[in-house]
């Protein structure tokens, strides 16, 4: 899943980034509102960290919280705040924002925070998917296959989601990237087909085919008659 960080203190956007990109998240970073707002305009994002004093527009992080949710009312938004004070609150819930989490916090707290908005998230609600022997719950976040419980890293899942989600299609490298993979990551290296096999191992039963389909120079493909 995709995470929009817009922070305009470089420390704290260095180390949030880590944090979430540690966590298995793909992070997109701005360090004003307009910048932000421009970012979110061309990534498709799952959530957004926004701090509220933000420079780059008129409002800040207040007025940047407004125009995402005018541009997605459903993404999940969590707003980072320095002051403590009811009236912020209030100003940013009435703006569209999800959350409040006020500095400075624990990186725990942070992350519990993404995944309890992530997870209210209408995505996160979606009915599980099936293909052929393997069956992918996100309530849950599980995947089975012929009733065999696999546990995945987050990048694993996020993988398998989208292959699952157009399966019987050709899924490119460059849009499992834009999928799983945030804008610092390195186009020429093959994370892509190491994760692909990363998933072959373990979504292997003897006895059983490969799930998953390599067609050279184009994709893979997840195919419910595999």
């Amino acid at each position: 899943m995709r995470v929009l960080v817009v922070e305009d203190d470089p420390a704290i956007r260095r180390s949030l980034a880590q944090t979430l990109r540690e966590a298995g998240y793909a992070v997109d970073l701005a360090a004003d509102a307009e910048e932000g707002l421009r970012v979110f305009e061309i990534e498709p994002e799952d959530l957004a960290v926004l701090d509220v004093r933000l420079p780059g527009m008129p409002g800040g992080g207040i007025e940047l919280c407004r125009r995402i949710r005018e541009l997605s009312p459903e993404v999940p938004i969590l707003m980072l705040t320095a002051i403590d004070s009811a009236d912020a609150k209030v100003r940013g819930l009435d703006a569209g924002a999800d959350d409040y989490l006020t500095k400075p916090f624990h990186i725990e707290e942070l992350l519990a925070r993404v995944r309890a908005l992530l997870r209210r998230a209408p995505r996160a609600r979606a009915e599980a998917v099936a293909v052929g022997s393997l069956r992918l719950e996100p309530a849950s976040r599980s995947v089975i296959r012929l009733g065999r419980r696999i546990e995945l890293t987050a990048k694993e899942y996020a993988v398998l989601d989208y292959l699952m989600r157009n399966a019987g299609e050709i899924v490119s490298t460059s849009d499992l990237i834009n999928h799983a993979w945030d804008s610092n990551y390195d186009g020429y290296s093959n994370v892509v087909q190491t994760y692909i096999r990363y998933l072959r191992r373990k979504l292997a039963i003897h006895g059983e085919p490969d799930p998953i389909t390599t067609f050279r120079g184009s994709g893979y493909t997840i195919d419910a008659d595999a």
